[in-house]
């Protein structure tokens, strides 16, 4: 599509990758993979050129098995570009209505962005203009999320008796831990949820959704339990499309403030850390300081962050 001095269009195919790749961005080196899997699709992901000359793209991520992508995660624009936030506009109005099915809402946008982006001019730059070429199509930011990090040779502490850990029995188990757990939560999705769905439905979307499709064995989620058998939380280790993490975890309202949380969160490291893992990654809001703290004390270290934005 021309629009004036601009191409705008969606890959031929997986040759047209190198061309794509002149923007740099953290996820460059995954998109062959992606492509490779039926994560990505070529028609999902777009470029602006002007001449031969790439000034903007855009590529929305998917489940192999799901027809429409969950969100977009690679929008850049060339930051040397006076217009450079005009042309991301034009990007996204014009790939938009292609790649995504009329009348639904679009799937969140999701950017990975230095831990100290707003202390470094140029990278507070590059945030910036892109949320406002996206708030100009409509989505407003949602949640700030720290990227986490534990690294080989961290300290792991060893179980000190106050909990003892199992397996989980069955699914109705696990449901019932999350349903409770959102009581209070300071999650900014689990909140959002909630203002939808009763507790116990959201809990079992969430299952569904995430947890149930990794394919990491199910002896990785561990409750965690009082001596004497009640439960007080748990943590689900496994493994997703890139890494292992630490997908979940909890502590039910009647036990925090104990300390609980940093006993549970070791017990997931230790899970994926007897598998010799390279790394473990996790993230938690911004806002969620409890749960940011524990992971701070259990040695993960910030090495990014996430922005989310949606559309409502």
């Amino acid at each position: 599509m021309n629009q004036n001095d601009l191409i705008m269009r969606p890959l031929t195919g997986r040759e047209e990758l190198d061309l794509f790749s002149r923007l740099p961005y953290t996820l460059n080196e995954e998109l062959a993979d992606d492509l490779d899997t039926g994560r990505r699709r070529a028609p999902w992901m777009w470029v602006a050129l002007r001449g031969d000359r790439l000034v903007a793209r855009a590529a929305w991520w998917g489940r192999p098995e799901d027809g429409a992508p969950s969100f977009l995660d690679v929008f850049d624009i060339d930051d040397t570009e006076p217009d450079r936030v005009g042309i991301g506009v034009r990007l996204l109005r014009t790939a938009m209505p292609q790649v995504l099915r009329a009348g639904t809402t679009p799937p969140e946008y999701i950017r990975f962005v230095p831990a100290d982006w707003r202390e470094d001019a140029r990278a507070r730059g590059v945030v910036e203009d892109r949320m406002a070429a996206l708030e100009q199509v409509g989505a407003r930011l949602f949640v700030e999320r720290l990227r986490l990090e534990w690294r080989p040779g961290t300290p792991v502490p060893e179980p000190n008796g106050r909990l003892r850990f199992r397996a989980v029995r069955d699914t109705e188990e696990i449901l019932d831990l999350m349903t409770r757990t959102l009581d209070g939560t300071l999650d900014a999705y689990s909140r959002d949820e909630l203002t939808r769905l009763p507790a116990r439905e959201a809990a079992a979307r969430h299952h569904d959704d995430e947890l149930a499709r990794y394919t990491t064995p199910r002896d990785w989620w561990r409750i965690a339990t009082l001596p004497g058998g009640e439960a007080v939380g748990f943590v689900v280790a496994a493994h997703n499309d890139y890494n292992p993490i630490i997908a979940y975890i909890g502590v039910l309202p009647a036990h925090r403030g104990n300390g609980y949380i940093d006993d549970i969160l070791a017990e997931g490291t230790r899970v994926l850390v007897r598998q010799d893992v390279p790394r473990i990654r996790a993230a938690t809001d911004v806002g969620n300081v409890p749960m940011a703290d524990a992971f701070q004390r259990a040695g993960y270290v910030n090495y990014e962050r996430q922005i989310t934005m949606t559309w409502s």
